[in-house]
Formats: structure tokens, C-alpha cells, sequence
């Protein structure tokens, strides 16, 4: 048998002995961006996943370490049935199939994302986030220059001259500092449409928590609301920050000196910094691992980044180089 074939076996087979039931099957549920895949089985007439993280590619603990926080803080995230961390199998409480993604509508964001954001405001205010690895200094550049390296040098075949460094590093100082200026709390790392699911009960469902880091404080706000996948008009998305705002100063986690124009700044950047580092991340994702799927979504993340970088005057020279390299190229469309 192949290695794919084993661990096929090992899995279903693992899974048949916890419940106790030799006749079940498994059948895909999702897969994400790393090595991790998910796996949906009925048994007593309920429905559970598999979590398949190969531990010498993806080590199960920090997702079990973190859903415990969460959990505890009383938040929904999907209960643990059995594991085997040597294996790297894990029953999980099935969730369902309701992607935020999916379920999201002019009527229905306002009451979809203030859930999202009372859950966003429980895990900045209840869980404790001290002890996990800081979203410092370092991580935040070493985000940023995937872009560069992925993006224009790999996928535009543009090698930057001294002087464009020079305006990317400048550029990337102002969103590091921007980053490194806020209050430091819980980040989800992931936050957005495709790891929230839509469930009857304590709405969202949140999955996918398990590269958690203490990092600035609009992080995960900006991977909701300018989320890679779906896009609203900017009037709604400040007034969905604005609301957030108003959340946190009511929790006293932040005070009047920050107001709705400093706020929005801190979002603004710090969105910023998630999407140049994913204009990078997407494309490795092809050229690297072999995985198109996230091509399709080029095309808003780019917008973002040129749409924000360009209504802040110092980061205006940092849009227009990426302007002037793209010149209308179709970025869904891989290099040969």
C-alpha cells in the first residue's frame, strides 16, 4: 500500500474501534491550507469528524491546547470525543457544514457578524493569552516578506532594484509599528468566513484556532471584516468597526484616547499586514505545495492591499509599485 493508502486504513480503522462500530465509513468533510484534513462518519445516529494532523507534519496538541482556552471561556469551539496524539487522530463534534461564507447576506451580516464579534470580544477579554508565542517584531516582518519573495519576485518575475526595497521597507515600518502600537490580546490568527460555521447554538461555531498567538489587538477584527473571501462596502465595514470599538471601550480594554479615527487606523494597517502577507502566502501555496485553489481569491486581496496602501499618504509609493508591476495581469493566472 501507498503511504496515503496506510493512513487511510490506520484512520478508518482507529475511528471503527472508538465507536465501536466496524461497518462505518468515512467520507471527506474539508481540508485546509496545511498538512490537517477532516473527515465526517454517522454512528448512533449522530454525526462526528475526524481530525487527521499527521503529528511529524501537523502536531495535534496546540489545537487541543487551545480549544480547552476557548472552551473554557465559553466559547464554541467543537468538543473532543477520543484522540490518539501518537496517531494523530482526533472524534470531534461535528459542527456542521454552514460556513459563514456560505450563509452571509446584505440581511443577515449585521446579526451574523455581531456574533462574531461577541465571540471575537469573549476571546480578547477571557482567554488568557500571556504564555503563547508573541505575534512580535519578527513574525510580523517575516509575514510581510513572503510577499515580496512569492509574489513579485517568483509569480511577476520582478527582482525589486534598491530603491523599490528601499519603498517596501519603509513601507513594511509603518505597518510593523502600527502593529506593535496596539494593546496585545488573544489572536485567533484566522478569524474570517471560512472558519466560522453557522450553529443553533452559542452562534459561531469557531474552528481552525490552533496557530493562536498574543498579537495587537485588530487583528482577527480585520480578518473578519475584510476577509479574503467576501467583501462589503467600506461605508458598512467602518460602521461594523466602529460598533467593535465601542465594544471594547464598554470593556475597558481600551480607553476614550482611542478614538474612532485612531481605531480605524489600527484596523486599517493592521489588515494591511494580513493581506500583503497573504498576497505572498497564496501564491506558495501553488508554486510550492501544489494547491490552486486559493488563486481565485488573488484578485481581492490585491484590491485591499492597493485600496488601503493608497489612502494613506505614506504608503502610497508602496501601492503604486505593485501598481505599476501588475499593470491589469490577470492574477488568478499561473506563471508557465
Amino acid at each position: 500500500m501507498t503511504p496515503i493508502a496506510d493512513r487511510a486504513a490506520a484512520r478508518l480503522a482507529w475511528t471503527r474501534q472508538v465507536l465501536d462500530d466496524a461497518s462505518l465509513t468515512l467520507q471527506p468533510a474539508s481540508a485546509d491550507a496545511s498538512f490537517r484534513s477532516y473527515w465526517r462518519t454517522a454512528h448512533g445516529g449522530q454525526s462526528w469528524i475526524v481530525m487527521d494532523s499527521p503529528p511529524q507534519r501537523e502536531d495535534p496538541r496546540p489545537w487541543l491546547a487551545i480549544g480547552a482556552r476557548l472552551a473554557a471561556a465559553g466559547l464554541h469551539v467543537p468538543a473532543v470525543q477520543a484522540h490518539d496524539l501518537q496517531q494523530g487522530f482526533l472524534l470531534i463534534e461535528d459542527l456542521g457544514s454552514r460556513l459563514y461564507l456560505a450563509e452571509l447576506n446584505g440581511a443577515n451580516a449585521d446579526r451574523l457578524y455581531g456574533d462574531a464579534m461577541d465571540a471575537l470580544l469573549a476571546m480578547q477579554t477571557r482567554v488568557p493569552s500571556d504564555d503563547l508565542p508573541p505575534f512580535d517584531h519578527a513574525v510580523l516582518v517575516s509575514g510581510l516578506e513572503v510577499m515580496p519573495e512569492w509574489f513579485l519576485q517568483r509569480h511577476l518575475g520582478h527582482a525589486p532594484a534598491c530603491g523599490e526595497w528601499d519603498v517596501l521597507e519603509a513601507a513594511f515600518g509603518v505597518i510593523v509599528r502600527n502593529a506593535l502600537a496596539q494593546p496585545r490580546r488573544f489572536v485567533h490568527r484566522d478569524f474570517h468566513s471560512r472558519n466560522l460555521l453557522v450553529v443553533d447554538e452559542n452562534n459561531p461555531g469557531i474552528i481552525d484556532f490552533q496557530g493562536a498567538l498574543h498579537g495587537p489587538l485588530t487583528y482577527d477584527l480585520a480578518s473578519l471584516l475584510r476577509d479574503a473571501y467576501i467583501a462589503w462596502p467600506r461605508e458598512r465595514v467602518e460602521g461594523w468597526v466602529e460598533s467593535y470599538r465601542r465594544r471594547l471601550l464598554g470593556a475597558g480594554v481600551i480607553d476614550a484616547s482611542v478614538d474612532a479615527a485612531h481605531f480605524l487606523r489600527w484596523f486599517d494597517l493592521t489588515g494591511l499586514h494580513r493581506h500583503v502577507r497573504v498576497l505572498g502566502q497564496f501564491y506558495r501555496l501553488w508554486y510550492r505545495d501544489g494547491k490552486p485553489g486559493y488563486l481565485r481569491d488573488v484578485p481581492q486581496v490585491y484590491r485591499y492591499v492597493i485600496e488601503v496602501a493608497g489612502s494613506y499618504p505614506e504608503l502610497a509609493d508602496f501601492a503604486a509599485l505593485l501598481e505599476r508591476h501588475v499593470q491589469g495581469r490577470d492574477l488568478t493566472q499561473v506563471a508557465a
